[in-house]
């Protein structure tokens, strides 16, 4: 039952780590749910402060993740459309078989999106760019708190690793 747990865990960091680049995915909150999970197996002391405090992060960059990139809309000019657009080409751009599709894919989306919005060309060209500097942001950010979560992950499991071998 432990392995299962363990191994069941371990998938919820790596999906984790995947949900920062894949926007389907909540990435911080699957990282957190993989902690939670190590934690439910037997013999492991429940620790109920580092499960609180990790959430309240999870909960604050799930949160970020959403308002982040329409910061970065707003603040170049642009609209819903705009940002819909950057998250479809973000989508695109990971399953697209052109190498760093994934970097230009949500700055073109977010320009077609503008244009569908009846912006002008320039107009739509700086607000695509601050829906893919906001996209980008928070998609580094929710990496880099997924990341930290895999590496408490493995400090816990190196801790306990005689526990549950």
């Amino acid at each position: 039952m432990e392995i299962i747990l363990l191994v069941v865990a371990g998938l919820f960091m790596i999906l984790g780590i995947l949900g920062s680049f894949l926007p389907v995915l909540p990435g911080v909150p699957l990282s957190w749910i993989g902690l939670l999970i190590f934690y439910l197996i037997p013999g492991i002391e429940m620790n109920y402060w580092f499960l609180a405090i990790t959430l309240a992060v999870a909960v604050i960059f799930y949160i970020l993740n959403l308002v982040i990139p329409a910061m970065g809309t707003k603040k170049f000019g642009g609209s819903r459309k705009g940002m819909i657009g950057a998250t479809i080409g973000l989508v695109i751009g990971i399953f697209a078989p052109i190498p760093f599709a994934i970097l230009f894919c949500p700055f073109i989306g977010a320009f077609i999106g503008e244009i569908i919005n009846k912006s002008d060309s320039r107009t739509a060209g700086r607000a695509a760019f601050g829906s893919f500097i906001g996209l980008l942001a928070s998609s580094f950010m929710e990496f880099i708190v997924s990341f930290a979560f895999l590496i408490l992950f493995l400090y816990q499991f190196w801790n306990y690793k005689e526990l549950i071998f």
